[in-house]
């Protein structure tokens, strides 16, 4: 149980801050450095997707566990995993307004600390954690209507959601495919990554490009910046349906891993 609790934990922090990397690109777009803010999104981005693939060696303890035992239940565990990476996009959603606002600042102070590690020295001062706290903005329901205001971006939505869905599911479906073949668990588990790759291709050739495109019209003038916030938004809306779509992806893609390694 303190195990699974740990996972959850684990899984919670990873999605939270994969979805703040959002709020990073927004931030930096509001103070108009968005080519720092995308060096620091994108040194997020790295350390919550390796995160991810961390998560692998523990959920492997349960497989192993489930294979020795037949009273320990694997499938709803699983389930419960995603339902926590739900629970750290929907955190992510929470913070993010506050989180907008103090990475406009962020992104300010990495231009003139010159680098991440003297930045990091340097909002380690009481006065700047204290000086932090007026950022902080509570989300409303006024915020969320407007989202839906005007039409939907629906195919950047439906790609966000899609491969979200894809990187949840990703290791999970491996280690029960792993479960279900234990005779191939090893080449099962070592798709993993496979998957995990395939999702972060996907993003970076489909959702990356679009965003970046909106981001210079906006830097332009072409766009407006309350466009901007309303795109970012609606991407964080997507990016939870792809974890409550990943719920029922869980046991067709292990199913679907089975079928090529067996």
């Amino acid at each position: 149980m303190i195990q699974l609790l740990m996972i959850l934990m684990f899984t919670i922090v990873i999605h939270t801050v994969d979805s703040l990397s959002y709020a990073l690109r927004l931030g930096g777009l509001r103070s108009r450095r968005i080519t720092l803010a995308l060096s620091l999104s994108g040194l997020l981005v790295l350390v919550s997707r390796t995160s991810n693939l961390a998560q692998s060696p523990m959920v492997g303890n349960m497989v192993d566990k489930a294979l020795q035992s037949a009273a320990f239940h694997l499938e709803p565990k699983l389930h419960g995993i995603i339902a926590a990476a739900t629970v750290g996009t929907l955190l992510g959603m929470l913070l993010f307004p506050s989180v907008v606002r103090l990475c406009s600042r962020m992104v300010v102070h990495l231009e003139a600390a010159g680098s991440i590690p003297k930045m990091a020295k340097s909002l380690m001062s009481l006065s700047k954690w204290k000086n932090g706290a007026t950022y902080v903005k509570k989300p409303s329901f006024r915020m969320l209507r407007a989202l839906f205001d005007g039409p939907l971006p629906k195919r950047l939505m439906a790609l966000n959601m899609a491969v979200t869905a894809i990187y949840t599911v990703g290791v999970l479906s491996s280690l029960y495919a792993a479960y279900l073949w234990p005779a191939f668990r090893l080449t099962a588990t070592a798709s993993s990554g496979l998957i995990n790759g395939l999702a972060t291709i996907l993003l970076t050739m489909l959702i990356d490009p679009r965003i970046a495109l909106l981001s210079d019209k906006a830097l332009r003038g072409e766009a407006s910046l309350t466009g901007m916030n309303r795109v970012f938004g609606l991407m964080m809306v997507s990016r939870m349906a792809g974890t409550l779509l990943a719920q029922l992806l869980l046991m067709p893609c292990a199913y679907w891993i089975g079928w090529i390694i067996g």
